[in-house]
């Protein structure tokens, strides 16, 4: 597998140090002619590579060869093992010794002396090599297993540490021909089985453009697999003391049924599963045990004294950059003297924040309720705001405990905070659903009446999207408006919380997705919002893009986030009322002006966003603004943003300034892409209007390239007229795109007409004009060509699809608009 491994980077350019002690498969006697051979056979085929024979417990001098051979590391393949296969009764230390310093000791110190180089250049890759014995176990190995099983837990935990460095960990579990299986495969597999199967499945893993991390893969003769976790739903028990081995007993069937698994990929996967499960467990076990130290009765007769929340027009600004906003668009939420000055709405949870702590809800100290706060996680907000929130004030919040539920395993609190402005009018009323982990069992209620509930979006295409970035020093300035926990900025705490990095706060997500909301379908006017309400799911970390999708019924705006870069899910059941919302902002994100006919701009932009890629986010860096225009009016409006990793095209105006805006008809955009018009004829006849950088747009020759083909075979047009297309004229309206380039038909194999039996007469007829025959040459010439042709009977018109190496097209014959 190493000679494979070394060979296979040499041959594309890599720098090779070749590690071999040159001993034998137990480990035994040393040998330098096996690294010396490989790097000859490197240095033959042209390419670069340097023998060592350290032992892989000397890691340092191992790395030190790279560095002093070629300057650097970036990859890192810990393959050195041997065997020393006995039975568990007769294994020796000696025998689970040296198993353990070669696999599992030995990548440690290797990855350890290679990793200080790996986080200052910001790239790394590593590969562990695992096992099925280590999986799965085997007869015989139980040191070899135990090695092998801790190389994924070791490489799960570098993935974590060295994801904001660049630096990517994965397992390979290899099937192979080599020196340790060698009298282990049965002889016919063990021709199979050969090196060659393996190395591009690590030289992939190792690739920069590779984005697996703490992942699992096998790979064996050919076949290439990734495993996964899988846990049951499981059962919820009291967690009390009357949990007894009888009650595990009763429910260990339900216990083990794996018939509808959890997935999780990370510790935080875990922990949310975890609490999920035991707020809102599916299967629960209630033995109407009661603790006697968790009184809920008494926390509901406890009485607060209000808290009083001073603040000036400078604070209301600071949350008002905690969340996001920015002086271009925000500027009514920056500046006092701007004439349409405001407080953002969900300003409104700061002082009640600060009640919380004043009455001891966020601090363990609720009468009846003996808090351990490091069970504690917030887990659903709701705000109302009955008036518009003053930019400076004395506030007076009241503090009620509303219910506390008992969810099997935990327990849910649910606490309201009535704010009071200086009038002792009421303000804004703030709802807080904490769980409290192993808490439950105390026979309470499951449900309350006076909780504000959690509602699904429709099951339909969202009305809106919205993405904002967040920055890495965001909840170092939110921090400042009063939450200052330090599992926000601190590293140390956040890895006590089980996360590889400080997190966002949970409300200020809520108040950047808030913002979102507000800006589609508000106009940006907080004296619309009436209230929000959402789930917290998953953390934010900073940095990354959230993204919101939007539906709207009424007045109420269903919302659910997720993370761009990951696709967490992370705010869910959520909803925005507004006393009133903007008609002109629902049809956003796509505006579209002639229903009639389609854009056949709207197939660019899809195939655009295809093509984004990393590389050209950095080479090009600038977000370009289209407007699509038909007939001299505004059809269409998207934006490709190249200047924000990982980059993005959506509809609608840009989410922050653009650098460059184009205007253009629809069927201008079509003749560009598809290089029937010339962009420079274009923007000197007028045709393209291009505002902003304009040096910018020489850089989007990449995503054009290719284009054509699909705008050719794409496009249709309304009928206009209609000529004897036997002659060789033009074909419903301005041109036939199939007529006109028939030498892109070379460029596919299959071609599926979905229409009735007239449908592939008619296409027969077209194709004789690409074939420059009769009809009877036509499909002997198509199918000469290697181009098959399938009937799909299908009346009912639909899209042309694209993919790969196959178009679709309905109804051929009379093209409706497609």
């Amino acid at each position: 597998l190493g000679r494979e491994y070394a060979l296979l980077f040499g041959s594309r350019g890599a720098s090779v140090v070749v590690n071999d002690l040159g001993g034998g498969r137990k480990g035994e006697d040393k040998s330098p002619s096996a690294a010396d051979n490989v790097v000859e056979e490197i240095k033959r085929a042209g390419g670069k590579a340097v023998a060592n024979y350290d032992s892989v417990l000397d890691g340092d001098k191992i790395i030190k060869t790279a560095i002093d051979s070629f300057g650097r590391i970036d990859i890192l393949i810990n393959n050195a093992g041997i065997l020393r296969d006995k039975s568990f009764i007769k294994m020796s230390d000696d025998d689970w010794d040296i198993i353990y310093r070669v696999h599992l000791l030995g990548a440690f110190k290797i990855t350890r002396a290679a990793w200080p180089y790996m986080r200052d250049q910001k790239f790394g890759r590593i590969i562990m090599t695992a096992s099925g014995a280590g999986i799965y176990g085997n007869f015989g190995q139980a040191n070899y297993s135990s090695a092998k099983m801790a190389l994924i837990g070791l490489s799960n935990t570098l993935a974590v540490e060295g994801a904001k460095y660049g630096i990517h960990s994965n397992v390979i579990v290899p099937v192979a021909a080599s020196r340790l299986t060698e009298d282990i495969l049965p002889p016919d597999l063990f021709e199979k089985f050969k090196p060659q199967f393996v190395a591009p499945v690590v030289a992939w893993l190792c690739h920069d453009l590779c984005p697996e991390n703490g992942r699992i893969f096998q790979a064996a003769g050919g076949w290439v697999g990734k495993y996964e976790w899988r846990r049951s739903t499981g059962v919820a028990l009291p967690a009390n003391e009357k949990m007894t081995i009888e009650l595990v007993k009763e429910n260990w069937e339900t216990i083990s049924d794996m018939s509808d698994p959890a997935h999780p990929l990370t510790i935080q996967d875990d922990l949310g599963f975890l609490v999920s499960a035991l707020a809102d467990p599916i299967n629960v076990v209630d033995d109407g045990a009661q603790t006697t130290t968790f009184d809920a009765d008494r926390a509901l007769r406890a009485n607060f004294k209000p808290s009083k929340f001073q603040y000036a027009v400078k604070d209301a600004i600071l949350y008002a950059l905690g969340v996001g906003c920015y002086v271009e668009k925000d500027l009514r939420f920056l500046y006092e003297n701007h004439e349409t000055f405001q407080v953002l709405p969900t300003f409104a949870i700061i002082p009640a924040q600060r009640a919380m702590l004043d009455s001891g809800a966020f601090t363990g100290t609720i009468p009846g309720l003996p808090i351990d706060l490091t069970r504690v996680l917030h887990g659903e907000q709701y705000l109302e705001v009955y008036r518009p929130i003053p930019a400076s004030a004395t506030l007076k919040s009241r503090v009620k405990i509303v219910d506390v539920l008992d969810k099997g395993s935990s327990a849910v609190v649910i606490i309201d905070v009535d704010t009071y402005d200086e009038h002792d009018a009421l303000l804004c009323k703030n709802q807080f659903s904490i769980f409290v982990v192993g808490s439950g069992g105390f026979g309470g209620k499951r449900n309350s009446a006076g909780s504000a509930p959690t509602q699904d979006p429709p099951n339909r295409t969202p009305d809106a999207m919205a993405k904002t970035k967040t920055h890495l020093d965001q909840p170092a300035l939110y921090r400042l408006s009063g939450d200052t926990n330090p599992l926000h900025i601190d590293a140390n705490f956040a890895a006590m919380g089980g996360f590889s990095r400080p997190i966002l706060h949970g409300l200020c997500t809520l108040g950047i997705v808030s913002r979102q909301v507000m800006d589609k379908f508000a106009g940006n006017d907080a004296s619309k919002f009436k209230a929000i309400k959402a789930r917290f799911v998953k953390p934010v970390y900073p940095g990354e893009t959230i993204e919101t999708k939007m539906w709207r019924q009424g007045n109420r705006i269903f919302i659910e986030s997720s993370v761009v870069e990951s696709g967490n899910v992370v705010l869910k059941g959520g909803y925005v009322d507004f006393g009133e919302v903007d008609a002109v902002a629902v049809p956003r994100p796509v505006e579209i002006v002639n229903k009639k006919v389609a854009l056949k701009s709207e197939t660019l932009f899809e195939e655009m966003a295809k093509r984004l890629n990393s590389d050209l986010v950095h080479s090009v860096k600038g977000i370009f603004e289209w407007i699509i225009l038909q007939d001299g009016n505004e059809a269409g409006k998207w934006t490709v943003d190249l200047k924000n990793p990982p980059g993005s095209v959506y509809a609608g105006s840009p989410e922050s300034k653009a650098d460059v805006t184009l205007t253009l008809e629809d069927n201008d955009m079509a003749d560009i892409v598809s290089g029937k018009l010339n962009p420079q004829k274009a923007f000197m006849t007028k045709k393209l209007k291009i505002k902003g950088n304009i040096m910018l747009t020489q850089k989007l020759q990449t995503l054009f390239k290719g284009q054509a083909k699909l705008f050719v075979l794409g496009f249709a047009f309304k009928p206009q007229e209609k000529r004897d297309p036997q002659r060789g004229q033009r074909h419903d309206g301005k041109c036939d795109p199939i007529q006109l380039n028939y030498r892109v038909w070379r460029e596919f194999s299959v071609v599926i007409l979905k229409g009735n039996d007239s449908t592939f007469s008619r296409f027969a007829r077209k194709a004789n004009l690409l074939c420059r025959g009769t009809f009877g040459r036509a499909e002997t010439n198509l199918r000469r060509r290697k181009i098959q042709i399938a009937v799909h009977r299908r009346p009912k018109h639909h899209r042309v699809r694209i993919t790969k190496d196959t178009v679709e097209f309905d109804q051929f014959s009379s093209l409706k608009g497609h």
